[in-house]
């Protein structure tokens, strides 16, 4: 089984799990990318709605499991097989909410070029610029690193 350990800096990733703590609340009661289901069923929206706010939560839990005393003691964290899926999917989730809620006013090729001026942004903007980065480089090192049987597509 392949694993990835990864040294991360205390002091930089602290504040950024702060962002993220804080949106992790509203992602167990909205989803990320919302579906639009049209005329169908209240009853079934409802019930697969909630099945997808279930896993949505869940994968965002996985992803702040990561962060545990052993990372508080170490500054390390292990992806693998068992913990890979979720944690892509919850970077993806927590991405489109810092987007939603945050960077409205960066356009899409500021947010995946990262090519902007830090000191222009205010603070709750600049962490949240800095956390949307900072998922989207685990979301890379889980598939720069691990075998891609691993994601399953």
């Amino acid at each position: 089984m392949k694993r990835v350990e990864v040294k991360l800096s205390l002091a930089v990733v602290a504040p950024l799990l702060d962002v993220i703590k804080q949106l992790a609340g509203g992602l167990g009661q909205k989803l990320a990318a919302p579906q639009e289901l049209g005329d169908i069923d209240t009853e079934f929206r409802d019930a697969w709605v909630g099945e997808l706010l279930t896993g949505q939560s869940a994968d965002v839990q996985a992803l702040l499991a990561l962060f545990d005393d052993e990372f508080f003691l170490e500054g390390v964290v292990a992806f693998d097989k068992d913990n890979a899926e979720p944690i892509m999917r919850a970077c993806a989730a927590v991405r489109l909410r810092l987007r939603e809620v945050y960077l409205k006013g960066l356009g899409d090729d500021i947010l995946e070029g990262g090519d902007v001026e830090l000191e222009e942004l205010s603070e709750p903007v600049r962490k949240a610029f800095m956390c949307y980065l900072f998922l989207a480089t685990v979301q890379e090192l889980i598939i720069q690193y691990l075998d891609s049987s691993i994601i399953e597509s």
